[in-house]
C-alpha cells in the first residue's frame, strides 16, 4: 500500500483530518513521569494512544528527540504506533534537504530506521535532492511549500521569472515534475489562508496538504479548511501539537490530551 493509499483509508477509517504532531518537551512533561530514562517515549506513547481514535496520523518532530539524545526513544516510539496504531499515517518530520548521496541516507533513516510512511523533505537543493526519496515507492515526501513561521516571506513570497512567487513554483515543481508516482505532499500553513487556497487551486485535488499552524500558532481552523480541502472533502493533515500535548500538566494529561483532540477533529469535521 502506497502512502497516499493508507492516508486515504486513514482519512476515512477515522473521519478525522487531524495529525497530532509528537514533539516533546521534558521540560513540561507531568511530575507523574519525573526523571525516568524513557520519559520521552512513555509521554508521546501516551499520548497517541490517547488520541488515537481522533486522528489520521502522526508526526514525530526528530529534533525533539535529537536534541536529548532521544533516537532510540524515536524508534521505539514508531515501532509502538506501527503495532498498535497501524491505520495512522507516520509521518517523520525531519525538512531534509542535501545532495542526492546525502539524501540517500536520510531516507534510509527515514524509511527503514523509523519506518516513517513519509517524510518532510526541503526543495531547495532541486530534483537530484529528493529522488532518492522517491525510489521508496510505498513511501511519501512532504515538501516545504509555503511555511507558517513569519520568517517564511524571506524566500518563499519572492516573485520569479513568471510573476509567481517562489511558493507557487514549488507546487508546480512538484505537481509536474515529482509526483509522477503519486508520492507528494505539500507543507503549508494554516497562518495564511489566502496562500493556502492559492496552492490548492494550483495542484488540484490530488495532492495531500500537511498544514501546520492552528492551535499554539493561532490558525483559523474554519478559515484553514475552506482554502486548502479538496472536492472530496479531504486532501488536509491539519496538525496540532503543543495544544494537545500540553493540554494539562495534571495527572489527568493524558485524558485532557484526548480531550483536546476531539475538539480539534469536531471543529474541523463541522466545516468539511
Amino acid at each position: 500500500m502506497s502512502f497516499i493509499q493508507k492516508l486515504e483509508k486513514a482519512w476515512t477509517s477515522s473521519n478525522s483530518l487531524l495529525m497530532v504532531g509528537l514533539d516533546p518537551l521534558p521540560e513540561r512533561f507531568p511530575d507523574s513521569l519525573g526523571a525516568q530514562p524513557d520519559a520521552i517515549f512513555r509521554f508521546c506513547r501516551d499520548i497517541a494512544d490517547a488520541v488515537a481514535p481522533y486522528v489520521c496520523g502522526f508526526k514525530p518532530q526528530i529534533a525533539h528527540f535529537a536534541a536529548h539524545g532521544a533516537e532510540t526513544q524515536l524508534e521505539a516510539l514508531c515501532a509502538h504506533l506501527r503495532s498498535h496504531h497501524p491505520d495512522k499515517v507516520l509521518v517523520l518530520d525531519a525538512k531534509r534537504g542535501d545532495i542526492g548521496s546525502t539524501a540517500e541516507h536520510y531516507a534510509l533513516e527515514a524509511f527503514e530506521r523509523y519506518q516513517a510512511d513519509a517524510v518532510t523533505v526541503s526543495p531547495y537543493m532541486g530534483s537530484d535532492s529528493v529522488e532518492p526519496y522517491l525510489r521508496w515507492k510505498d513511501r511519501g515526501i512532504i515538501v516545504l511549500c509555503r511555511t507558517s513561521n513569519s520568517g517564511g516571506a524571506d524566500f518563499q513570497e519572492l516573485l520569479i521569472g513568471d510573476g509567481d512567487p517562489l511558493y507557487l513554483r514549488v507546487a508546480d515543481v512538484v505537481r509536474r515534475q515529482w509526483n509522477q508516482d503519486k508520492q507528494c505532499g505539500l507543507v503549508v500553513g494554516a497562518t495564511r489562508p489566502e496562500e493556502l487556497a492559492r496552492v490548492r487551486q494550483r495542484i488540484g485535488d490530488d495532492i495531500p496538504l500537511l498544514v501546520p499552524g492552528i492551535g499554539a500558532q493561532g490558525g483559523d481552523i474554519p478559515k484553514t479548511v475552506r482554502a486548502g480541502i479538496n472536492s472530496r472533502g479531504t486532501g488536509m493533515m491539519i496538525n496540532s501539537s503543543r495544544a494537545v500535548l500540553y493540554a494539562s500538566s495534571d495527572e489527568d494529561w493524558r485524558e485532557a490530551a484526548a480531550r483536546a483532540a476531539q475538539e480539534t477533529r469536531d471543529a474541523i469535521n463541522a466545516c468539511r
